[in-house]
């Protein structure tokens, strides 16, 4: 049985994999890296048009992997990144990992074993 907290979790991990899921994503990713950006900065930077970045700019921020915040004109959306999406991915790929890592090292266990049967 799946508990709803799982399921929130599940579905919060969809978001983040469907926003790192494109290389203009991963490419604003890497500037918010360094630095928070404008959106018109970020579009420039990465050769994109506007319109095709707020785009993009809104699947991240519905991935919860970017917020905005005001700059000194209030006007201008100031994007930086939301490190805390990344690190939940993260731990979900140290479990993913870890446990293929027991999986094949079971496996390896049992070829061993049965190898001298022969």
């Amino acid at each position: 049985m799946v508990h709803a907290a799982d399921q929130v979790k599940a579905a919060e991990l969809d978001r983040t994999l469907i926003a790192l899921a494109d290389p203009t994503r991963r490419g604003v990713i890497d500037l918010l890296r360094r630095a928070p950006h404008r959106a018109s900065d970020i579009a420039d930077r990465l050769g994109t048009s506007r319109p095709a970045m707020s785009r993009h700019l809104r699947v991240l921020r519905h991935g919860g992997l970017v917020e905005t915040f005001e700059d000194d004109d209030a006007r201008v959306r100031v994007y930086r990144l939301r490190p805390e999406k990344l690190r939940s991915l993260r731990a979900w790929l140290e479990e993913v990992e870890q446990f293929w890592t027991v999986e094949l090292g079971a496996f390896q266990d049992h070829v061993e074993r049965t190898r001298g049967k022969r």
